[in-house]
């Protein structure tokens, strides 16, 4: 049986974005006991234990919040009325109307790859982007591969541009800058006719305007236009897609933000879907 350290090294190992929650609290009554650890992926899926089907669904929201802005949380699941915890500063708390009667403590701590650069071309340009790409802590790929990049930096200056782009585009690579004047990148992008949702992610003239010159300052805006798609349009490191973030609905019982996925309760009123944190809550608003 596989368990959640080595789970975690898998999805390490193959560069999967995932939350490690980490029970470091429990006031009975209360199925979680301190230790008690679980992966929340980026689908929305977990797999271990943190606890019943309520608090678990407090924990799977609060985890992939921590995957959109990649700050570790300690998140406090607490039932209405409970003795309260100590005071925890910077800590999430969620009032469970549904939870049993105890309390817990989980820290979540996002796992998010290095992302992954390829350089393509044996320029001044190229080099001095490697360089500073391998500064700023991305996996600079020296691989003909661009399968799991993050981006790819086209640097030919002429040479091997157009087999480049095709080939990272072919490998679903969100971002790919061409470093080319507007004239010319124009001119290569519309002889490889490519659909307008492949042109969108070819970045031509590549990098943030900021008048650079030399090779170290051209790398630099090419560097600046990769992380502002990464911290701020949500490019993810593994895949070179923005993340998905799964449906979330409110629990018409409990008032529960729930995840809406295969397994989660569900009913249909009047042409309404209704989503449920656990089938206790199904049941009761059926009954109602």
């Amino acid at each position: 049986m596989t368990t959640i350290a080595e789970r975690a090294r898998e999805l390490t190992d193959t560069r999967e974005p995932f939350v490690h929650a980490t029970v470091v609290r429990a006031q009975d009554p209360t199925s979680a006991r301190p230790g008690d650890a679980a992966v929340i992926r980026s689908d929305g899926s977990i797999e271990g234990f943190v606890g019943g089907a309520c608090a678990e669904s407090s924990v799977r929201a609060a985890a992939l919040d921590t995957l959109r802005d990649g700050t570790a949380l300690l998140l406090r699941v607490l039932p209405d009325g409970a003795a309260p915890f100590p005071e925890t500063p910077g800590a999430r708390v969620v009032v469970n109307p549904c939870h049993s009667g105890g309390a817990i403590e989980v820290f979540l701590r996002p796992m998010l790859p290095a992302p992954a650069l390829r350089v393509v071309g044996s320029t001044p340009i190229s080099a001095a982007v490697a360089t500073l790409a391998a500064f700023l802590d991305f996996d600079v790929v020296t691989a003909d591969d661009c399968t799991g990049c993050t981006a790819v930096v086209v640097a030919g200056l002429g040479k091997g541009e157009q087999e480049a782009i095709r080939a990272a585009l072919d490998a679903g690579v969100g971002f790919i800058a061409l470093v080319a004047s507007g004239k010319r990148g124009a001119a290569l992008l519309d002889e490889l006719g490519l659909t307008d949702a492949e042109r969108a992610r070819v970045h031509s003239p590549a990098g943030v305007d900021i008048g650079a010159q030399t090779p170290p300052e051209i790398a630099l805006s090419i560097m600046s236009e990769i992380v502002r798609a990464i911290r701020v349009d949500g490019l993810t490191p593994s895949s070179g897609a923005p993340v998905a973030r799964p449906q979330q609905a409110v629990d018409p019982v409990c008032g529960m933000t729930v995840l809406v996925g295969s397994e989660t309760p569900h009913a249909r009123v009047d042409g309404q879907d209704l989503w449920f944190c656990c089938a206790g809550c199904l049941a009761s608003y059926t009954a109602a």
